[in-house]
Order: structure tokens, then C-alpha cells, then sequence
């Protein structure tokens, strides 16, 4: 049975590069792509009463004319994501591959993707939505409530694609990092990459029967392993090792720790994502 991915677009910048990552890990992935694009539920209904006070006749006509524009207004969306869909459908069938649907829904995004994801390999996704704040680095609203909803790998893409011959691995011990590694060790899509695993923190003997543990699975598979241990801050550090590594994809587990830790204390998954410039695989 064929693999798919399911490609979130939504007319941003970063629109263009999900698409390209999409075709990519298609490729590799012998997979087939379903495009999604997701307008809020509540278009087309926001201007529900402004009439006051008015009086009665005039509230009437004027709540008329109000439901007269929300509808218009709902139209205009839906042609807006037909047009999204159709630019993104364009991108990935010249890049030589096969888009096996599309879906254009009016719902809360993390229940649209819930309800087309039990057949998807993966989940695609901009780092930012159309409204990015650049300047601030702030992530896209929903991308993080989209990983923890999700049961399938979300596959963050960066603000423009660039060919991928490495994978760094975020590797701490933990099981969603186990997890990590058995999925990029039987994904075609890491076939031919070389693989970086890379633990932050103290070298002790705990530290490095990890690593060897890891390297020993992904070697099992055919995969070139290259093992590290880096002291330091793990988002600063793995940041600095994806500029040096140049093109290459970050494959880590995600959000280990609920909401409420995670605002206390941080979450290395959102500052990574944030500060990153390579694209994300995450897993839960």
C-alpha cells in the first residue's frame, strides 16, 4: 500500500516550501501527497450583530445586509483555498509527483487534520501561518497544538527548501527519542543521509551506551552514523550544529513535558522550532 503524506497549505510564504519538502520526501518516501488547507469555522459568521440599538426596521435590513456580507465573505474564502490547493497541486505534480487529494475544509485545524490523518505517513506543516511575525521568530499558532494533538510525525518545514544530505538526531535517552530512532531507521526517507546523533549533555558511561544503542540500530538498517556528545544549553547547541551542518533535516522527539511544565520551565521543542532554520521531524 502506498504511503501518504498530507501537506498543510494555507497561502503563506512558507506555503511554497511545505510543497517543495513534500515533493522531496514523496520521492523518497514513494509516497503519494493530499493537500489540506483549513479556514477557521467561524468565517463567514463574525459579524453576528452590530445593529445596537438600532431600531426595529432599521435593525433588520441592516442584520440583511450583515449576513448578505458574511456569506459573500464565506465564498470568497473558499475560493481563496481552491486557489491555494490548486498553486499547490501545481508545485509538487511539476516536481514529478502524484497528489492524490485534496481538501479544502471550513473547521478548527487541529480537528481537520485529526479527521484525514489515520491514512497519512505524515504530517507536513509550515514553521509560520500567513500572519508570521517574523521579526519576533514566533511560531505559528497552531503548530504546537498540532504536534500534541497528533498521532502520526509532524514534519515542521522551514521558510525555504533546500536539497537534504545529513540528519541530526536529538538524542536524550528518552523514549520518544527511542522512537525517533527506530522510525528514521525503517523511513526510506532517510535512506543515502548521513545521520548525526547527537546527545547534550555530561559524558558519563549512561550517556554513551545510548549513543551506542542508537548508532547500533541505525547501523542495523544501512545507515551512516556519526555519534556525538555536546555540553551546553540543548537548543543553543543543536542550533549551532544545524548552521554548521548547513543543509540537513532535525528528526527529535517532541513535548515531553505537559503545557503547564513546559511555561514554567521551557520547552526545547518550541525554541528549536523557533530558532532552527532547518526542518523539523517530530514525534511524540
Amino acid at each position: 500500500m502506498t504511503s501518504t503524506i498530507l501537506a498543510l497549505v494555507d497561502g503563506s510564504i512558507y506555503s511554497k516550501s511545505v510543497c517543495d519538502h513534500a515533493a522531496w520526501a514523496a520521492a523518497r518516501m514513494d509516497a503519494k501527497v493530499e493537500l489540506l488547507h483549513v479556514f477557521d469555522r467561524l468565517a463567514g459568521a463574525q459579524n453576528s450583530d452590530l445593529s445596537g440599538s438600532i431600531a426595529l426596521g432599521a435593525r433588520t435590513a441592516l442584520l440583511e445586509k450583515l449576513a448578505t456580507l458574511d456569506e459573500q465573505r464565506l465564498k470568497l474564502l473558499q475560493q481563496k483555498g481552491r486557489a491555494i490547493l490548486d498553486d499547490a497541486r501545481a508545485i509538487i505534480e511539476a516536481a514529478g509527483q502524484t497528489v492524490s487529494g485534496v481538501h479544502l475544509r471550513q473547521d478548527d485545524l487541529t480537528d481537520a487534520v485529526a479527521a484525514q490523518e489515520n491514512s497519512a505517513a505524515m504530517i507536513m506543516i509550515g514553521k509560520r501561518g500567513e500572519a508570521a511575525d517574523f521579526a519576533s521568530l514566533r511560531l505559528g499558532a497552531h503548530v504546537e497544538e498540532l504536534v500534541r494533538a497528533s498521532h502520526k510525525p509532524v514534519f515542521v518545514a522551514s521558510r525555504a527548501f533546500k536539497p537534504i544530505d545529513r540528519a541530526i538526531i536529538a538524542y536524550d535517552g528518552a523514549a520518544s527519542s527511542q522512537r525517533v530512532v527506530d522510525h528514521v531507521a525503517r523511513n526510506p526517507l532517510f535512506s543515502g543521509l548521513t545521520i548525526e546523533v547527537i546527545t547534550v549533555g555530561a559524558r558519563n558511561r549512561e550517556t554513551e551506551k545510548g549513543l551506542e544503542n542508537a548508532k547500533a540500530i541505525l547501523a542495523g538498517a544501512g545507515l551512516e552514523v556519526e555519534t556525538k556528545i555536546l555540553a551546553g544549553q540543548p537548543d543553543v547547541v543543536l542550533g549551532q550544529r544545524v548552521e554548521e551542518a548547513g543543509s540537513c533535516l532535525v528528526a527529535m522527539g517532541a513535548y515531553g513535558h505537559s503545557r503547564i511544565r513546559s511555561f514554567v520551565i521551557g520547552s526545547t521543542t518550541s525554541e528549536m522550532l523557533r530558532s532552527c532554520k532547518a526542518p523539523v521531524l517530530l514525534m511524540r
